[in-house]
This record gives structure tokens, sequence and C-alpha cells, in this order.
């Protein structure tokens, strides 16, 4: 066994990756502070076709340098869109028929191990500030809440790690 040399990754240019065919799925950021947990979702996105990233309230927008440190130029390949206010940028996206869910601890939360997940449907999922999670008003706006089991002391994954859990399960099951 051998590791591989970049050229032969196969890897898409820009404008290849813009032409592929996207994974339904879009990705919203709400008052994320870390700039290296944006750029990771970034990268995360490019790497599984996300169509698009909505960086909301006072989550970040590039070009900073902070968030390219770990985007690796993947902020020119993904679609992003600002919006100031996430529950009208919420509304918008279920009146386009998206399906919503925020990534949160919650009463009636479905498992990421036992959800179901129609793939006939556009989804959205919703991360939220690093301390305070995602907000109540974007929970009420959900059509769901999932969570990640998680079983030690601390009960809390780092965003770009729960992103990339999350966007890894959906790719799977809408590919």
């Amino acid at each position: 066994m051998r590791k591989l040399k970049n050229i032969e990754l196969n890897r898409k240019n820009i404008d290849e990756f813009k032409k592929s065919v996207k994974t339904k799925l879009t990705i919203i950021l709400d008052d994320v502070r870390s700039l290296n947990n944006i750029g990771s979702v970034f990268r995360t996105s490019d790497a599984f076709l996300i169509e698009k990233i909505y960086l909301c309230g006072i989550t970040a927008s590039p070009p900073h340098k902070d968030i390219h440190k770990t985007a690796l130029g993947s902020t020119e390949s993904v679609d992003w869109e600002y919006h100031e206010d996430i529950s009208d940028l919420l509304i918008k996206l279920k009146k386009d028929k998206f399906f919503i869910w925020s990534v949160e601890q919650a009463d009636k939360s479905k498992k990421l191990t036992s959800f179901k997940l129609d793939k006939n449907l556009k989804h959205a999922l919703i991360f939220g500030n690093e301390v305070k999670g995602v907000s109540e008003d974007a929970i009420n706006l959900s059509d769901e809440v999932i969570e990640i089991p998680q079983f030690g002391t601390k009960h809390s994954l780092n965003i770009s790690v729960c992103s990339g859990i999350l966007i890894w399960e959906f790719f799977k099951r809408l590919s």
C-alpha cells in the first residue's frame, strides 16, 4: 500500500464543482463565533458537495484569513450567503419546501442513530453558537431537532466535529 499523490486524487476544479450535482443539503451557521469552525464547515461542505451555506447573525463571512486557514479555498467552491436574521431565513426556506433540522440536545430530539430522512426533500441543518447552541427561535421554526448521542462526561462536541458527523450521515443517506 502507498499513499496517493495529490495529482492522483481526481480533484474537481472550482468550475467542475459548481457544475456538479449537489447533495440536497444546506448548512446554516447561526451566531458561530470561531472563524476556524466556519472554515472547517466550508471545507467539509466542499468534500460532500453541499448545495449552500448560510451564515447568520454574528457568524463572520469570507474573505477572512482565519476562515481561509481552515477552509483552504472552499469558500470559493461552496455557494454561501449571509443573512442577519435566522428567523427570516428559516421562514424563506420553509416556503421553498426545505425540511429544517436544528442540531441540538432537546427533550424531543431525534437521535442520529434512529432518525428518518425523506430523500425527496431538500434539507437544512442548523448549527448554533459554540456556547449557547441553537436559539429557541430557530428550534421553534425547525421541523425536527436531531442530536448525536454522547456517552462521556461533556455531552458537547465542537461544531466542526459535529457538522462533519452530520454532513457525512446526511450525505450517505441522500446519495
